[in-house]
């Protein structure tokens, strides 16, 4: 069967369990990332460096274009490299779903982190839920796309029936444990989001 799975005749259920849990590792270490910027009570440039900025026309994460620090727990500061980019910085902080109010000196842009009320509290917990359960989906489609793989090998009699179903075993294991991996680091981030 020619076209982009030409090389996986050679696979064995060993690799694809390897590849399928490296794709699973970086889905988890992607959510965590994605997962530093939901804002708890502190000031962290993670909050906004993936901020899309238009910067001459070109959507840029915000940490390309400026250096981002928090000299202490309630503001963030923003020192764009370009000061034409200072408005577009400005406006993209104000647009971006976590309700800044940034003020500008013609140099610096300082960003204040107002203590989160308890319903802005409970809104950043319902899109933490969002983004748990597309990384889980994520996990899931990984896990599916190698058994696919599994069941072809068998279909062109490379691997075993039993070799088929021990691997597939083995994906689900390794799925429930990154699926666990994920709950952990919601709950952790759920409960840095709730403490007061």
């Amino acid at each position: 069967m020619p076209g982009k799975n030409d090389g996986d005749a050679t696979l064995t259920p060993a690799e694809i369990l390897a590849e399928t849990e490296r794709k699973m590792d970086n889905t988890v270490a992607a959510l965590k990332r994605e997962l530093g910027t939901i804002r708890t009570g502190r000031a962290t440039p993670a909050l906004i460096e993936n901020v899309s900025v238009d910067y001459y026309g070109v959507a840029t994460p915000l940490n390309q274009i400026a250096s981002i620090s928090a000299p202490d727990a309630r503001v963030i500061m923003v020192q764009p490299w370009d000061k034409q980019a200072m408005r577009d910085i400005e406006k993209s902080l104000m647009k971006s779903e976590m309700g800044f109010n940034p003020s500008n000196d013609g140099n610096v842009i300082t960003v204040p982190i107002p203590p989160l009320t308890q319903e802005r509290r409970q809104e950043l917990v319902r899109v933490l839920k969002r983004k748990l359960e597309e990384g889980k989906v994520s996990i899931r489609n990984v896990r599916r796309d190698g058994v696919e793989t599994l069941r072809r090998l068998e279909r062109e009699k490379a691997i075993s029936q039993d070799e088929n179903h021990r691997g597939q075993d083995q994906l689900q294991k390794a799925t429930d444990a990154h699926v666990k991996a994920v709950d952990e680091v919601g709950s952790s981030k759920e409960t840095e989001i709730m403490q007061v």
